[in-house]
């Protein structure tokens, strides 16, 4: 019908009909809702009704009709498509459309409902216009529709008139796309008004309509600002040679990129009702990026043949080259003999001598390697089974015996000290530089740190302390880092059993948003204390305060910042790239000084992608120290009450003379500790740091079977930090020195 000129020729007889002497309704209803059909199925409906004069003749019978119930439905209902196209809707407005509207909404009446949804479902659409809202902001009507929103609120107990409350929301919603919106809608108290109305009913799904576009409301009308750092950059830097310095970042003001301009879009729309969401969540499988072909040409990849000796090599003189660059005192300081192995140890090349003299240096090695352990008191509780904050521990024992991922009871180290606890602060932060011949603590700390390392699990596969910590010495930063992580250098067992993908309770995120919003208007119990930065001179906070304590100054750490905003709350900021004001997702730190079984609520603000495996069952990754002493070194899934979301905070750049903004996007998460007074290592994912690797290569070039793999490892260059780039080369050995096996190899 409409491809044969229908619509043209219902508009018309539309026209013709109410310009009669005396306009017959018996035509002009049916005629109307014909029309409000076959609009929804044209998408230049508006554009034709323009044209032929049809939205004057449609207004002038709605304003005839006030007081005709029947007749101002039909005249409603052609409008609402009419304005489905945001250009007809501002010819609307300025024919008075808004004001004929506010006449049949207000004041507040249940009488007529099917009416008032109509038309504010029309009022909906034409604030779609950007002159329409600035017009509605001039003539007060956002304090109305606030005004409004509170009467069919406080009187629709039922929730009968929800289609109606959604259409106020919606109005107000399309005037926030205003800067000049936003401000009336914050002068008029409009932020505690949705706060207020809707902070009881987040649970109530007969309201959900309602509910997500509140939450759309009040995440545009929330003042934005600026991170809370000195600068967008990386708190690292690093000279690069031949770097040409990044264009600076410009703080704007929100004026600069606001979007109160005069010109029209027009969003025609096939369909009654356009479906409006935030972009925080991705569901659609299909629009992930596909995985990208080949970049290069293949005959380019022969290049790398120099990387591949054994292409063009025998593969004897490979072998007898391979080693030779090993550091003596690392190797001598490895302790092999846990590694998991097929072979002897005269496969590895170490004969009596050698096992006898490294076995001297070892002990003391192992004498000195947390000889800056304290004797000190601290106070451990189980945490409880219940709720959401059940241990992930399953073998946390109270009889003084622990059991390890195999199986086996270990001693439980808090119970064989007897009164001697530890200074957790001091054993879960070793110095990298650490002494491994001197040794000046007193006899009683000696002792402690005996039976410490006597409980040392010897079976954590491809894993040495000692290794690891001579490594690390070798192992160049450019924060030049003097601590250790003690879950890099302690090693760690696989979690007993697969952890399940955390459910996530239905409503999180909005809760979260509006504990958000509470912040800002509900300020009185906001500390907002700095506790941590890397910007500003440390120590930061009292050691005897009751706040947690942070830190991240070691390998692959990263938390540049720690604000305490409540008293179990706090807002974390991680540090971008080196040389970088960008990339800022992985978190990696240590947090102590907390109270067992109490919920602590972090939110990491500046994360930067739009969306997050933490959406999905993802929980952050927890090591306690203390859990590690007691043998049971494991990093597990932990925390609940977990969403990711955009936030409130901007950063504004200026990019080719052009102004630009960047969004920031919040992961959030709550932990209950499974000890007090413990130390306990946060992150994104497994860590896994340039140290460990070195360290991995060492260990599984001595534990292979040489008669059955062939291992080499090279330096393939240096990084500009001065680090080696290793390159591995792995395969079977050839069986025997025939030419066909050595062809094959």
């Amino acid at each position: 019908m409409i491809s044969k000129g229908g619509s043209e020729a219902l508009l018309q007889t539309l026209v013709d009909t109410a310009r009669a002497a005396s306009p017959d309704y018996d035509v002009l209803l049916p005629l109307f809702r014909l029309l409000a059909k076959v609009g929804l199925r044209d998408k230049k409906f508006g554009q034709k009704a323009l044209e032929l004069e049809a939205l004057d003749v449609t207004l002038i019978l709605a304003r005839k009709n006030l007081s005709h119930s029947q007749n101002l439905l039909h005249c409603l209902w052609a409008l609402r498509v009419f304005s489905s196209s945001v250009t007809t809707g501002a010819m609307l407005g300025i024919n008075g459309a808004m004001e004929l509207l506010f006449k049949v909404i207000t004041p507040y009446t249940q009488k007529c409902t099917r009416i008032i949804r109509a038309a504010t479902e029309v009022l909906a659409a034409l604030l779609k216009s950007k002159s329409n809202s600035r017009r509605a902001v001039n003539r007060g009507y956002v304090a109305s529709l606030l005004r409004l929103h509170q009467d069919w609120h406080h009187h629709d107990t039922a929730n009968t008139y929800v289609p109606i409350r959604r259409a106020l929301l919606l109005c107000l919603k399309h005037v926030a796309n205003l800067r000049s919106g936003r401000e009336a809608f914050l002068a008029a108290q409009g932020m505690e008004v949705l706060f207020s109305t809707m902070q009881n009913y987040l649970d109530d799904q007969s309201l959900e309509p309602v509910i997500s576009v509140v939450l759309q409301v009040l995440r545009q009308c929330y003042p934005k600002s600026p991170l809370p750092l000195v600068t967008a950059s990386s708190a690292y830097t690093f000279p690069v040679p031949g770097s040409i310095p990044s264009e600076s970042l410009c703080l704007l003001t929100e004026e600069d990129f606001e979007d109160d301009a005069d010109e029209e879009v027009d969003k025609d729309s096939d369909c009654e009702e356009v479906k409006e969401q935030d972009d925080d969540l991705e569901t659609d499988v299909n629009k992930l990026t596909s995985k990208p072909g080949l970049d290069r040409p293949e005959e380019e990849l022969m290049q790398y043949k120099a990387m591949c000796l054994e292409l063009s090599c025998s593969f004897e003189e490979l072998e007898s080259q391979s080693g030779d660059d090993l550091n003596f005192e690392e190797t001598q300081y490895a302790n092999h003999h846990h590694i998991p192995t097929v072979t002897s140890p005269q496969q590895h090349g170490l004969n009596k001598g050698q096992s006898s003299g490294k076995q001297g240096r070892e002990d003391m090695v192992q004498t000195s390697l947390l000889s800056m352990v304290k004797v000190g008191r601290s106070t451990m509780q189980p945490v409880s089974k219940k709720g959401p904050g059940m241990s992930p521990y399953p073998n946390m024992q109270s009889n003084g015996v622990g059991v390890d991922s195999s199986g086996k009871e270990i001693p439980d180290i808090q119970a064989s000290l007897k009164q001697d606890a530890w200074d957790i602060d001091v054993i879960s932060f070793p110095m990298i530089s650490a002494s491994f011949s001197n040794s000046t603590q007193p006899r009683e700390t000696a002792e402690v740190i005996d039976k410490l390392l006597q409980t040392h699990p010897k079976h954590i596969p491809f894993h040495d302390p000692c290794l690891y910590m001579a490594k690390a010495r070798r192992t160049r930063s450019v924060a030049d880092f003097k601590m250790m992580a003690f879950p890099d250098l302690w090693g760690h067992h696989p979690p007993p059993s697969a952890q399940s993908m955390l459910e996530r309770k239905r409503g999180v995120q909005r809760i979260k948003i509006f504990e958000d919003v509470r912040r800002l208007i509900q300020p009185t119990d906001i500390i907002n204390k700095v506790v941590f930065s890397l910007d500003e001179p440390w120590p930061l906070q009292d050691t005897a305060s009751e706040c947690l304590r942070f830190y991240s100054k070691f390998e692959s750490g990263n938390l540049r910042k720690a604000i305490q905003v409540r008293e179990l709350e706090y807002d974390l900021l991680v540090n971008a790239d080196v040389n970088s004001s960008q990339h800022q997702q992985w978190f990696y730190f240590k947090v102590s000084g907390m109270r067992a079984a109490v919920p602590y609520r972090f939110n990491i603000i500046n994360c930067e992608k739009p969306n997050s495996q933490f959406n999905y069952g993802m929980q952050p990754t927890l090591y306690s120290v203390k859990e590690a002493l007691l043998g049971r070194p494991t990093w597990i899934r932990m925390g609940y009450e977990i969403c990711y979301y955009k936030n409130h905070y901007r950063q504004s750049t200026t990019v080719m003379g052009r102004a630009s903004e960047k969004h920031f996007y919040t992961l959030t998460f709550v932990v209950k500790f499974p000890h007090s007074e413990d130390a306990c290592y946060l992150a994104y994912h497994y860590p896994y740091t340039y140290t460990a690797l070195m360290t991995h290569l060492d260990i599984l070039e001595k534990s292979v079977n040489p008669k059955q793999v062939y291992f080499r490892q090279d330096i393939l260059c240096q990084t500009l930090g001065g680090n080696s780039c290793p390159l591995v080369t792995i395969t079977a050995m050839p069986e025997s020195n025939s030419a066909d096996h050595l062809e094959q190899f």
